[in-house]
């Protein structure tokens, strides 16, 4: 299989939202991390990000992180290209509560509060995927 970071950034999106209005809190919260992830990834690939297409992931191991991660790393690439000004996130990382593990944890310990939170954050990243789209800056080829 082939990495296609928009596509999977869609497909997280809208099953978490599914999951969010049928008050699966620990699903919904995984899957917004996710789509926040990919979605960052896609752009950070426009940005300049390096992949190796031989084994096709990020080249950079610090390009590899999940959501919590990742959202620092995005910064590495927006504040270096010359249409990243338009593609700002908030400086306080909406994610820092988030961790890919969690899918290990009793779904008790989800809640809408914690959900609302993180679809938040990945609805932020969604409107820049949009934007970016709108503008050319994305292309459905990686």
């Amino acid at each position: 299989m082939h990495v296609d970071f928009l596509d999977a950034h869609e497909r997280h999106w809208e099953d978490a939202e599914r999951l969010f209005r049928a008050q699966r809190w620990a699903n919904a919260d995984h899957l917004y991390g996710l789509a926040a992830e990919c979605g960052l990834k896609r752009l950070m690939l426009a940005f300049g990000m390096p992949f190796d297409t031989t084994k096709d992931r990020p080249a950079k191991r610090e390009d590899r992180e999940h959501a919590d991660g990742i959202w620092a790393r995005f910064e590495a690439y927006r504040c270096g290209h010359h249409r990243g000004a338009g593609y700002v996130l908030p400086t306080s990382n909406l994610f820092g509560d988030w961790n890919v593990s969690q899918r290990y944890a009793h779904q008790s310990q989800f809640d809408q509060t914690r959900a609302q939170g993180h679809q938040s954050g990945a609805a932020i990243v969604r409107a820049l995927v949009k934007k970016a789209q709108r503008e050319g800056l994305l292309h459905d080829d990686l």
